[in-house]
């Protein structure tokens, strides 16, 4: 019985082989409640469905500090029997403007509610780089993943609109790139590239900024935020199925027929293949 709730339908068709979980390239990350609201029952649905591709899931904007929290623990224990990682996406800066006497006691509410990644972003706060790595520090020292977002925009966050962002203007991504190293160097589990400024709140996508990103940092180590599926599709048409991707959790199915090569776009149809022996 437990065979037949796991074999996939139409298991006699090829698919693009993937790694099993934990992988370590081709991870995708789902964005949870945030422009709808998801409870236990909402997220069963996905991950009974399509959780074999799910590698974490991600609360946005803060929304955990909304909800019960039996119902945050909930969310979050379901994801862990689906072999799935929680991340709090990038709430702590909005911790840090409230004082940074709160940072320690939002780190132990992550810990005893379950989270296992804590996302470190400044998108729309000025951080210096070596206050990003005493965060590091301490989430790892809390047992915790510490994954910090970069990017090439201040600003970015919340829907800002194009014209807002455009008069605040954008970061040398080799700031960027340098800021990464060393908070890989200090152990973070990857890094987050905010779309923002490269495919999202642009009136033209920078697609000279990724491969930056890539050469630099290798593929395995970075994520890239994709707001829409003309941006997941770019990405896995230029650097392949293994691409570590974040998306809404309504986009899962679309991105990974993409992945496993079984439909796509014009441009991707049949063009998506892996070869393992």
């Amino acid at each position: 019985m437990a065979g037949e709730k796991t074999e996939r339908a139409f298991s006699f068709m090829e698919l693009n082989r993937r790694d099993e979980k934990p992988r370590n390239t081709g991870i995708t990350e789902i964005r949870g409640p945030y422009y709808t609201p998801m409870g236990k029952n909402y997220l069963e649905d996905v991950l009974e469905t399509m959780g074999n591709y799910i590698d974490s899931l991600k609360f946005a904007g803060g929304s955990f500090s909304l909800m019960p929290r039996a119902a945050v623990k909930e969310l979050i224990d379901l994801c862990h029997d689906h072999n799935v990682l929680v991340s709090t996406g990038g709430f702590i800066e909005r911790v840090l403007s409230m004082g940074t006497k709160l940072v320690d006691r939002y780190m132990d509410e992550c810990g005893e509610l379950g989270f296992d990644i804590i996302e470190i972003s400044a998108g729309f706060i000025s951080v210096p780089t070596e206050t990003i790595m005493r965060l590091i520090e301490k989430v790892q020292k809390a047992g915790l993943k510490a994954k910090p977002e970069v990017g090439i925009q201040f600003g970015a966050g919340g829907a800002s609109r194009i014209s807002e962002l455009e008069a605040e203007g954008t970061r040398d991504p080799e700031w960027a790139i340098i800021q990464s190293r060393k908070y890989l160097d200090m152990g973070a589990y990857m890094i987050m590239i905010e779309s923002e400024g490269i495919t999202e709140s642009v009136s033209a996508w920078r697609t000279e900024i990724p491969p930056k990103f890539i050469n630099a940092l290798g593929l395995e180590n970075i994520m890239f935020e994709a707001a829409d599926p003309d941006v997941f599709a770019w990405y896995i048409q230029n650097y392949g199925p293994e691409v570590n991707l974040f998306v809404d959790h309504s986009q899962i199915v679309q991105l990974e027929c993409l992945r496993s090569g079984i439909w796509g776009t014009k441009s991707l149809w049949g063009r998506v293949l892996t070869y393992r022996e």
